[in-house]
């Protein structure tokens, strides 16, 4: 589906570690990593939320520079329980479950700091982890700018995007009787929620449908085809709607206001000009609240990170930070000649396998005067961001729950290397560009 970007971006790998993590409230996280074990850490975070990752996420990467670390949120891909379930409970699927999952993986991974890179909602859960926990971010790179805000959801699910594509509005109403189409939202919800697969598979179908044709800027029929394929359809439709009717549990313009705890962080942010379900507005907000980010505005490109633009840009970013250091190979071809064992021959000292040097800092890392490696520092916590130094699994902060707000939870996990098994290899997520 993605032939094109094979100019664009690294080549196919294979990860060579899968496991899951032990994440509480019977909740099991899938997560993989590729690339240099040694390399820079980067986490990816997918969008939606409920799409999953795809193998081709491991692209953007160099994989010689980097330590590649993709997850599925809770819900969705190979992570379980799985959203599609006729039983699903989103209670304890939320924003702040999802940034403490993601800190607990850090830790159990044995990570100081890592590059935090997110796309569409991946973008939104970029923000709130690094605002959460700005002391372990070496560097953000975002794309499709999401924040949740109540217009942004209004333009692109109760009727604003209508303007600009009538037809495929056509298409995403037509499950909704005339009566109850004011509030589209609440309307898709009442159905997704219902038991019955009559009831909810044609409503997820069409809600997922609608999203995928507009993450181009030319249709896609695979991609629309992927998106549609009902369990992948019905994770995603269930957690997007449970996310968007909550807010994300986000105070109103919190992402952009908190900039400021990640103002000294570097950061790319890259926009599609054409995009229609995350319109540059919001990515445009962000830049001026945070013009220390470098921003690039895609000029003939929608929202979708396989377009070619965007592809482009990212992989620019991800480059721009990797570092100075030599990959393994090169390493190895810099190595200089040692002297002849005798005159008449011998070793020539030249090895092919050289390393480099151990204990060599990789752009991005803290300053002095930053925290040692593993000595987090010490700071009032803020607003739904865990306990820090908590290895309990993800339990976000104790506040007055809103509705759907997660509830007092019990870790599964005693010690890190518990909340590690062996994953089999299944099929990777949905292949949805957000």
């Amino acid at each position: 589906m993605n032939e094109h970007l094979d100019d664009i971006l690294y080549p196919p790998i294979e990860p060579y570690d899968t496991g899951t993590l032990i994440a509480g409230e019977g909740n099991r996280i899938a997560y993989e990593q590729s690339g240099n074990p040694e390399g820079k850490p980067v986490v990816f975070l997918h969008g939606g939320p409920g799409a999953g990752t795809s193998p081709w996420h491991r692209r953007f990467f160099d994989p010689e520079r980097y330590r590649i670390i993709l997850l599925d949120q809770r819900g969705c891909g190979r992570s379980t329980p799985h959203a599609s379930e006729p039983d699903a409970d989103l209670r304890h699927n939320t924003t702040w479950h999802l940034v403490a999952d993601v800190e607990l993986l850090r830790k159990n991974l044995g990570i100081e700091t890592w590059q935090v890179f997110g796309g569409s909602w991946g973008s939104a859960l970029a923000l709130a982890y690094a605002q959460a926990h700005p002391e372990v971010v070496s560097e953000i790179v975002l794309r499709g700018i999401f924040t949740l805000r109540r217009h942004e959801l209004e333009w692109f699910y109760e009727g604003g995007a209508a303007s600009v594509v009538p037809d495929l509005w056509e298409d995403f109403i037509a499950p909704i009787p005339i009566l109850e189409r004011s509030q589209l939202m609440q309307a898709y919800h009442r159905r997704l929620a219902d038991p019955d697969p009559a009831v909810h598979e044609p409503a997820a179908i069409a809600w997922s449908r609608w999203e995928a044709a507009n993450l181009t800027l030319l249709p896609d029929p695979e991609l629309i085809e992927a998106m549609t394929e009902p369990r992948a359809a019905i994770a995603f439709a269930r957690i997007e709607n449970h996310y968007f009717l909550h807010g994300g549990w986000f105070e109103p313009g919190q992402l952009i206001a908190g900039v400021d705890r990640i103002r000294h962080i570097p950061a790319v942010i890259v926009q599609g000009r054409y995009d229609v379900c995350t319109p540059a507005m919001t990515a445009w907000d962000l830049h001026r609240a945070w013009p220390e980010a470098s921003f690039e505005m895609i000029p003939d490109a929608a929202h979708a990170a396989s377009e070619p633009g965007i592809a482009a840009a990212l992989r620019a970013a991800t480059d721009r930070f990797a570092g100075d250091g030599p990959t393994d190979a090169e390493a190895a071809a810099e190595e200089p000649e040692e002297p002849a064992e005798s005159a008449e021959g011998g070793d020539s000292g030249l090895s092919e396998f050289a390393e480099p040097e151990a204990g060599e800092p990789e752009a991005g890392e803290p300053d002095a005067g930053e925290p040692e490696a593993g000595e987090p520092e010490e700071r009032e916590p803020e607003a739904g961001e865990p306990e820090a130094g908590e290895h309990e699994a993800g339990e976000p902060e104790e506040r007055e729950p809103e509705a759907g707000e997660p509830e007092e939870r019990h870790s599964e996990e005693s010690e890190p290397a518990a909340a590690r098994e062996t994953a089999e290899p299944e099929p990777a997520g949905d292949p949805s560009p957000r």
